[in-house]
């Protein structure tokens, strides 16, 4: 049995309103500090810790990164938050993989109507030239992704005829 073991690590571009409401609850601590402190109210100093650990989560949300690990037939995705905390996602058996192809492959054209739930680990935005990959496992399940070649071309060797890099 011959094991194979990639990483691939991608940065989630954060969406708009992430990075405002990060920098809004930045700009609100700061006020409510220097209201604190040129006034000494305590309710200033409640909304500024509140707003404190507002501005954390934030922060947190808006720095996202993805890691697709595959070793010996299975994909683990961990979500990174901050670049500090990590969690598992999904873990998925790729001998249930119905294909995997680029976003824009000619070879998804017989999945387009189906109705399924999708899974978004992709850096979140059309790259030129595009990057992402889409795989349909089944179980009505789509996920897109942004792997690397290397990543790519060992599942291609697991599963040739249902993985694709056009």
């Amino acid at each position: 049995m011959s094991e194979a073991y990639v990483e691939c690590l991608v940065k989630a571009k954060a969406s708009t309103l992430k990075s405002f409401l990060k920098y809004f609850m930045y700009m609100m601590t700061v006020a409510s500090v220097a209201f604190f402190v040129l006034f000494y109210q305590v309710l200033a100093l409640l909304l500024a810790v509140a707003f404190g650990v507002g501005a954390y989560f934030a922060g947190l949300y808006a720095d996202v990164e993805y890691e697709y690990l595959y070793m010996d037939k299975e994909l683990t995705v961990d979500r990174i938050l901050g670049k500090s905390k990590r969690k598992t996602m999904a873990v998925y058996n790729l001998e249930k993989i119905e294909i995997f192809a680029p976003i824009k492959s000619y070879h998804l054209d017989g999945f387009k109507n189906r109705q399924c739930q999708t899974i978004d680990y992709s850096v979140g935005y059309e790259d030129q030239p595009d990057r992402r990959y889409v795989m349909y496992i089944e179980g009505n399940l789509k996920l897109i992704m942004s792997p690397s070649e290397e990543l790519v071309k060992i599942m291609k060797n697991m599963a040739p005829r249902k993985i694709f890099n056009d």
